[in-house]
């Protein structure tokens, strides 16, 4: 493919929102070049629990969340965690967050929400199956192009309950759902139980989510680096970036520790350091990183997981998930608010694993190692809505990033949306819920 002339796009941040900005940078014909601050193995996007949830529709700013979050800092295993300090970012985040924690905010986002998580929902199909044409969906057109494997399933979420008080929050989400255009079934527990016939299953109830679905973060993190590196795209992880220089308006030169690289064009997709890297274009991104843990059973050697779950399942009361990979199933939870610390607190997967066995009871579960446990931070924006498109403070500069814990469910979409903001295409959906500069004033 022939570039562009004098267009080198330049992305800082190699996770998932940055490859697939490189991904659809690279169709357009665009010289791309990747840099990640760590080991491309080591982003959020490769231990996450794997799930496309066009059903979460519902910004985590909402009403009730606050006094929630407050309960659970009370126990040391909880599944949300603030951690005190005296930052004035911090402080400002919590105000914003409460300030959107309204019925009127929840009204405005569930569209944006739902239209970029479709929209996403639809890439995924096509990086799985380009080229095939499928109802409402377009052909690609590439017939060289091959699919991507990452371990594309669409097999639904089920949301699994045992109160009824989250019997009852979940209808209304049902509902809201519902009247938003996303399908949701209220399932009985023995009709949970019937869709698991390998894996025992005690719950009240459920929600299921048959337009949702999951797939394996590391081997579509993989394929994605594999596929962009042979068509050209230069990546450069374990590469600092230490500053911007900026001319009349416009950033010319990333510098960084392995050398500086002139661009034409910018894409911030840094994720929870994504607000360190806007200071350097005195943009304020109000974003908080929200650690997350993940750890694995492998099927073969673990009782009860040799033929696995066949639903991902969200375990409502313990805001733990449970993802099958393969032959292996993958626990992930908690949301701890500490800044950019990625140090592992045990008592945070002490409360993951005790949860695992009120749902199901026949899968034995030993706390694992802190060494064979991945953390990572997801960027998290005040009001729950992620971060897309061009900032004020730099013309040729376009911000990705705020995703919280759907990065890799809005990775395609935002990916998409990248490109079109840096070809000057019209926007594929309203872009005005995820300005950067919603809070600059």
């Amino acid at each position: 493919m022939t570039h562009r002339a004098a267009n080198r796009i330049g992305i800082i941040g190699g996770g998932i929102i940055g490859l697939c900005s490189a991904y659809y940078l690279q169709k357009a014909g665009y010289q791309v070049t990747v840099f990640e601050q760590n080991a491309l193995a080591e982003g959020c996007s490769m231990g996450n629990a794997g799930m496309i949830v066009p059903s979460h529709i519902i910004p985590l700013a909402q009403p009730g969340m606050i006094a929630k979050g407050l309960r659970w800092m009370l126990s040391p295993t909880s599944p949300f965690y603030v951690k005190p300090r005296l930052n004035a970012d911090l402080m400002r985040w919590g105000w914003l967050f409460y300030r959107h924690s309204t019925p009127e905010h929840v009204e405005r986002a569930i569209p944006a929400l739902r239209d970029l998580s479709l929209l996403s929902k639809k890439l995924y199909q096509e990086l799985a199956r380009p080229g095939v044409a499928r109802p409402g969906v377009a052909a690609n057109g590439d017939a060289d192009e091959q699919p991507l494997d990452f371990g594309w399933h669409e097999c639904g979420l089920l949301m699994l309950y045992k109160t009824p008080a989250a019997e009852h929050d979940m209808a209304e989400e049902a509902d809201v759902a519902n009247r938003a255009g996303v399908e949701a079934r209220i399932l009985t527990g023995q009709q949970v139980q019937d869709l698991e016939p390998d894996a025992r299953v005690t719950v009240r109830g459920g929600i299921l989510y048959p337009g949702d679905a999951h797939l394996d973060p590391g081997r579509l993190v993989h394929a994605l680096i594999t596929y962009l590196r042979r068509r050209g795209v230069e990546i450069h992880d374990q590469t600092t970036v230490t500053g911007l220089v900026r001319e009349r308006g416009r950033v010319t030169m990333v510098q960084t520790n392995a050398g500086n690289f002139p661009v034409d064009e910018l894409v911030v997709a840094g994720g929870a350091w994504s607000s360190l890297l806007a200071r350097k274009l005195a943009l304020r991104l109000p974003l908080q990183g929200g650690k997350g843990y993940s750890f694995m059973l492998a099927g073969e050697s673990t009782p009860g997981v040799t033929d696995n779950i066949r639903v991902p399942a969200i375990m409502l009361e313990a805001r733990a998930t449970a993802t099958p990979i393969g032959n292996d199933l993958r626990f992930a939870g908690t949301l701890e608010v500490a800044g950019t610390d990625l140090s592992v607190n045990m008592n945070r997967v002490r409360g993951i694993v005790q949860s695992i066995n009120q749902y199901y009871p026949d899968i034995r579960v030993d706390m694992p190692r802190v060494e064979a446990v991945w953390s990572g931070l997801r960027p998290c924006s005040p009001d729950g809505l992620p971060y897309i498109g061009r900032v004020p403070q730099a013309e040729n500069v376009v911000v990705a990033t705020g995703h919280g814990m759907m990065g890799l469910s809005l990775g395609p979409a935002t990916g998409k949306l990248v490109a079109d903001a840096i070809a000057g295409n019209i926007p594929m959906l309203d872009m005005d819920p995820f300005s950067p500069g919603r809070f600059s004033a």
